[in-house]
């Protein structure tokens, strides 16, 4: 089996998130520079094999798409076009943030390492990799 890589995107940083090879497991990979993802992309494709992205889609509380969602439509349009043989599965990725900030809290993060904002976008990925793994052992 291959891998399934998640993004949490964001205009400034982009958490990437990963599975283990067997598809149980959605661990933090990096967080990237937003303008720097396709390169990055290309480099850690060439050496892993990733049959699924995944990416995180923000909605408001009554359903709708939300604002960010004009960013990450280009986003993965793009995605498509330059990676045409890996197929993209949306997330529902409401409260991730939330979530991601209280998860470090509650692993006992100190207040400095909560305030990165990087490593925020990371375990938002990781939990948008989580809920979809668990929507699909169903």
């Amino acid at each position: 089996m291959a891998r399934i890589l998640a993004f949490d995107y964001g205009l400034k940083r982009t958490g990437i998130a990963i599975t283990d090879e067997l598809q149980i497991i959605a661990s933090g990979l990096t967080t990237v520079d937003t303008k720097k993802i396709f390169s990055f992309l290309t480099d850690y494709l060439k050496n892993e094999n990733v049959e699924l992205f995944v990416v995180g889609e923000p909605k408001q509380m009554n359903n709708t798409e939300s604002e960010s969602e004009q960013f990450i439509k280009p986003f993965i349009l793009k995605l498509g076009q330059t990676f045409p043989k890996i197929p993209i599965k949306r997330v529902d990725e409401r409260f991730t943030s939330k979530i991601a900030f209280q998860s470090m809290i509650d692993s006992g993060l100190k207040k400095k390492h909560r305030q990165n904002k990087a490593l925020i976008d990371e375990v938002s990925a990781t939990i948008i990799l989580q809920s979809y793994l668990q929507q699909n052992e169903e």
